[in-house]
């Protein structure tokens, strides 16, 4: 059989990322190529930088999207910040803090693990013990909004906690950056990372980061070089720094560049704190669908992540059955368990522009029809009059 152009299909995307992408940002994409040393497309990144600032809520001049998924976010904030024999703190409570921990090793540091179990916030009395215990710890991490669980940890409380005992702190805001309050400033974050294709509605591959002055001071005297070349922020900030004079790093993902600026522009013009109770709305309504059906939460309400919901299934049920018949019949896409949870939940995701009325009621109507053809232990035809009660709420 001959190949001929790729036309994927048009799926509604309800897992755990990537999230639908507005219109606006594939056509974004579409733009003509220019120089990735252009006068124009600098510009277009002081003005990239300037939003990203908007949405981290910070002043760090430091702040840019690295040109490569998230992970890529994850690896740029330890690769700079852990040096050979650093004890780092890592908070554990799903999957991805087991990649921060394997972070800290690879860059030969020592992790000090604090865990807690999948589908709980991190406990502020647990990371308190650990820096008493470990009085030379240099930094701590976390994960604000884990997508492996839906959980939301209370990251403000978390790096004063930290930064009392004189650490460093790396957080991870893959899921929650323009979808849940994060205020890198007011909190007091060193250093963050996030992901395009979550709540901001962007294509995946860019991870936005940004680090203040006191995270820098600690780049700037490392013992030792940066392990990684690509990753080096002192290479890199010849490229991301301010002014239109730019030093030749790496050849950036132009097009790429140009969704993400429309995506962080249609965040701002929908306001941040909008975009926040947007997200919680929805939730809410989501909430009311899954459990007048009968299904339950495994994070609960207190720290439960709005445009991540980890829900758990049905006895009986066959997880990826549903999840097929979901993608087949209804072009509807969720999210399956990771680690732990696999088989045992199923991730929705109500992130950036997926994140709507339409969606929460195709994806409640979708799963209650197939899982009652299954016949699962659900209630029906309460999960929709319930939705609708929620979203009709002020």
């Amino acid at each position: 059989m001959p190949i001929r152009s790729f036309n994927p299909p048009i799926r509604t995307l309800m897992g755990p990322g990537p999230s639908d992408v507005h219109p606006r940002i594939l056509e974004a994409l579409s733009r003509p190529t220019i120089g990735h040393l252009d006068p124009a497309f600098i510009n277009m990144m002081d003005e990239l930088k300037e939003l990203l600032q908007y949405a981290f809520q910070t002043k760090n001049a430091l702040t840019m999207p690295v040109s490569a998924p998230g992970s890529a976010g994850m690896e740029t904030c330890f690769v700079n910040l852990v040096e050979p024999g650093d004890k780092v703190i890592v908070c554990q409570n799903g999957a991805f803090g087991g990649r921060m921990k394997e972070n800290v090793e690879r860059c030969g540091g020592l992790p000090i693990m604090v865990e807690d179990a999948w589908g709980e916030a991190i406990d502020i009395g647990k990371l308190e013990e650990a820096l008493k215990t470990h009085a030379d710890a240099k930094i701590v991490a976390m994960v604000h909004a884990e997508t492996s669980t839906g959980a939301q940890s209370d990251v403000a409380s978390l790096v004063k906690l930290a930064q009392a005992h004189d650490c460093l702190t790396i957080v991870d805001a893959v899921t929650s950056l323009g979808g849940t309050p994060l205020k890198v400033d007011s909190w007091g974050i060193d250093a963050i990372y996030s992901g395009s294709q979550k709540c901001l509605s962007c294509t995946p591959g860019l991870s936005p980061v940004s680090f203040n002055e006191r995270a820098l001071e600690k780049v700037r005297n490392r013992r030792t070089k940066v392990q990684s070349w690509f990753m080096d922020l002192n290479l890199v900030m010849g490229y991301w720094g301010e002014g239109a004079k730019r030093a030749y790093h790496h050849t950036a993902p132009i097009n790429a560049l140009y969704s993400l600026h429309e995506a962080l522009l249609i965040l701002k013009e929908e306001g941040l704190e909008n975009a926040w109770d947007r997200h919680l709305k929805n939730h809410l309504a989501l909430k009311a669908g899954l459990e007048a059906m009968g299904l339950e939460f495994i994070v609960k309400e207190t720290d439960r992540l709005p445009q991540l919901n980890a829900v758990t299934i049905p006895a009986g049920v066959d997880d990826a059955a549903v999840r097929s018949r979901l993608l087949n019949e209804y072009n509807l896409e969720i999210g399956a368990g990771l680690g732990a949870l696999a088989g045992k939940v199923w991730r929705i995701g109500l992130m950036g522009h997926s994140s709507c009325a339409e969606n929460i009621l195709l994806c409640v109507g979708a799963l209650e029809s197939v899982l009652g053809e299954m016949g699962a232990d659900i209630k029906l035809g309460v999960a929709l009059p319930a939705m609708h009660k929620a979203l009709s709420s002020d």
